[in-house]
């Protein structure tokens, strides 16, 4: 068989000891620099939402992987939203509904914070209200209540759909002040009832993306305080695990749920590839105190306090980058064809390097389970 080599044009970058100086780019930039201008200085939230895809077909081209891709995603994903909440607020401003009246911060949840979004991804967001006197209830809320409606309405029109399990800031259930997020930590982590620990997983993954970051930090706080001493509430996590299991039957052939398949070929390899990874880093993460939202960062620190070994971690984060590359391979060829991107992929498509590689990363994902739901 041959292998065929292609050398990353970032090798190039610094053939010499200058730094390159703008009018003296390499030419492999040049699919960056014209998708930015394509953009605009001052562009509609609709169209640089459109413009996402252009921005990843420009990253391909200068060959970044499909892992630093997604991060890319991810912030600029931060940038759509606020963007969204400065038009809202500056709406609201000129409405007469004034300045927002106490310190506030919206939080990103789920891939999206993690910095791991890939394409067409819905909202996951929430509030964090700093402390404010029950006597002022109508007025404050009333004020973040219409903030998160617009937002969110806002983001929805430029193309990032409401979640359809309502987990936005526009609902009281995921807008509090920072002691009803304390409180409400602690009844969900009281205990292994299903639905609260469901909730609590949600959250557990968040980001801040707008407003007050120290809101943000203190419920971290709260969250790496609690949850490692909630035994019962860990123990329906790792019970939880099951509910998305590996692509593989109980021989390790590729075999996934058929459950909404676009075809017979399809495998859902964000739930049954992607999600059973971050799941069970997210349980071993946070029993262990460790605070980033990300699977990069947390991997690291389970090997920094000798949850993991280091070989076992490279190897995880090895099989997500992998999974994100077939993903967003799946992702891109289905808007070339005028579909939705989602996350399924055509195992048939695979070579049968692929395949037998992707056989190992689902393998070693279903170790990490295993280990996650024992510890």
């Amino acid at each position: 068989m041959q292998l065929l080599h292609r050398a990353s044009p970032w090798r190039g970058l610094f053939p010499g000891s200058a730094l390159p100086t703008r009018d003296r780019l390499p030419a492999f930039l040049w699919p960056l620099e014209d998708a930015f201008a394509s953009l605009g200085s001052i562009p509609d939230l609709a169209g640089a939402h459109r413009w996402q895809v252009e921005l990843v077909e420009a990253l391909d081209r200068l060959d970044l992987p499909a892992w630093r891709i997604s991060q890319v995603i991810s912030d600029h994903n931060d940038w759509l939203y606020r963007r969204a909440i400065d038009l809202t607020l500056n709406e609201m401003q000129g409405q007469g509904w004034g300045p927002p009246p106490v310190a506030w911060c919206v939080l990103t949840m789920g891939s999206v914070a993690r910095h791991e979004s890939l394409l067409a991804p819905d909202q996951d967001n929430a509030m964090i209200i700093a402390d404010y006197p029950d006597s002022r209830q109508t007025e404050i809320d009333g004020y973040f209540q219409a903030l998160g409606e617009r937002f969110t309405g806002r983001l929805d029109e430029a193309g990032i759909p409401l979640c359809q399990g309502q987990v936005m800031a526009r609902w009281p259930m995921w807008r509090k002040r920072l002691s009803e997020w304390r409180a409400q930590l602690e009844i969900w982590t009281a205990g292994r009832r299903v639905k609260r620990v469901q909730q609590a997983n949600i959250l557990l993954d968040f980001h801040p993306v707008h407003g007050d970051a120290g809101l943000a930090a203190a419920l971290s706080e709260s969250v790496t305080r609690l949850v490692p001493k909630a035994s019962l509430f860990l123990d329906e996590m790792g019970t939880l695990l099951e509910e998305l299991p590996v692509a593989l039957d109980r021989f390790g052939r590729l075999a996934g749920s058929r459950d909404g398949a676009p075809h017979d070929r399809a495998i859902d390899l964000k739930h049954q590839g992607v999600l059973p990874l971050v799941n069970a880093v997210r349980l071993l993460a946070v029993r262990h105190g460790i605070a980033p939202p990300d699977t990069h960062s947390r991997l690291t620190a389970l090997v920094m306090q000798e949850v993991l070994e280091a070989q076992r971690a490279r190897g995880l984060r090895k099989a997500l980058e992998r999974l994100q590359g077939l993903l967003l391979n799946e992702q891109r060829r289905a808007l070339q064809e005028g579909r939705t991107p989602d996350g399924w992929v055509d195992v048939e498509r695979l070579g049968e390097d692929q395949t037998l590689v992707l056989r190992h990363d689902l393998q070693q994902i279903r170790g990490l389970m295993r280990n996650a739901r024992r510890a």
